[in-house]
């Protein structure tokens, strides 16, 4: 496992020695020429190639498009975005991890990738030590919504009425085994409950079967159920940001009403290969920084819902090593399996 996932180094750097490692970082930086002329010397004909393990024209689409080119400008080179989809991700999150280390391909990765297909695979061909975090970039929480014929306007209520009809209702998931499954499984567990799951096949079918009333209330992206929401077409119920979204700042947070378990945002961000030179690891990793930092693409993303998170390097993979653990937990309390394993 490489030293970006290993928990001592992680968990145990004194801040002595924190401070001491990124200053000799930073003196090392200085030192080297800039960004563009250090990785064309490698090999400026070659393109670089941002892979996407889904499927074209989704969600991760205009995230990778606006990361990509702001990247290819600062580092003066191509970048050609790639989409090889298949398994929740994992066909092409495999392809990655069985590439060369040279910094020539960069994976563009997400929250139900990262933390949560691990777990759902019996045989899985790729684990996250084949890989260094590279940027947690755009970050989104989910909101729990219900169509207005449901006579519930708080959690609470939602609650007391599901006890009242078991076994009767189901709750809707924008895809199985991704964060709206597994929280929606986890409000089964955590109060009792007896509802049915109905998964999506994206989280445009998961609005249009909440708007028709197929399913009565689910975990959805607040990309694709805002409109709604504002129309008057589904009823926002909470949200899972640790603090009222920004989107929806009428909607509490579950951490708000007392439930902080179901704190999570769905995230977008950038990987490569374990064992990637330094030199190189650092020039894509200021790159990604600098493309998250410009006011430009910072406006687009919010245009379409999205914070910026921008976070790297150890803390990030900490995380998702903690989050890992977290979905593990209810993906083997679900029994689910990706590949009916």
């Amino acid at each position: 496992m490489n030293e970006y996932w290993r928990a001592g180094i992680v968990r145990t750097m004194s801040r002595r020695a924190f401070v001491a490692s990124t200053t000799a970082f930073a003196a090392s930086l200085g030192s080297t020429p800039p960004l563009s002329s250090l990785l064309a010397q490698t090999n400026p004909s070659r393109p670089i190639r941002l892979l996407v393990p889904l499927a074209p024209g989704g969600a991760t689409d205009p995230y990778a498009r606006l990361i990509a080119d702001h990247m290819a400008r600062t580092l003066g080179r191509v970048i050609i975005v790639e989409h090889k989809p298949g398994g929740a991700g994992s066909v092409g999150t495999q392809y990655v991890a069985r590439e060369p280390a040279d910094g020539n391909l960069i994976l563009l990765t997400t929250q139900a990738i990262t933390e949560i297909s691990p777990s759902t695979f019996s045989d899985g061909k790729w684990s996250l030590g084949d890989f260094i975090p590279l940027i947690r970039g755009v970050q989104a929480p989910l909101v729990l919504v219900a169509n207005p014929s449901v006579p519930a306007r708080t959690l609470d209520e939602l609650v007391a009425w599901i006890r009242k009809n078991p076994g009767k209702l189901t709750y809707s998931s924008y895809s199985a085994g991704t964060p709206s499954h597994f929280l929606g499984f986890q409000l089964n567990e955590r109060f009792g409950l007896d509802l049915v799951h109905v998964p999506a096949k994206g989280s445009g079918y998961q609005v249009t079967d909440l708007i028709a009333g197929h399913v009565q209330f689910g975990f959805a992206q607040v990309q694709s159920s805002l409109p709604m929401i504002r129309e008057g077409k589904l009823n926002a119920l909470a949200v899972t940001s640790g603090a009222r979204s920004r989107f929806l700042p009428e909607v509490p947070s579950f951490a708000e009403l007392g439930h902080g378990e179901f704190t999570t945002n769905v995230w977008y961000g950038l990987m490569i290969r374990a064992g990637t030179p330094a030199d190189v690891l650092a020039n894509l990793l200021n790159a990604a920084k600098a493309a998250h930092a410009d006011a430009d693409v910072k406006a687009r993303f919010e245009g379409l819902g999205y914070d910026i998170s921008g976070e790297t390097g150890p803390g990030f993979a900490a995380d998702i090593k903690t989050q890992a653990e977290r979905w593990a937990r209810l993906v083997k309390a679900s029994g689910f399996k990706a590949d009916g394993g």
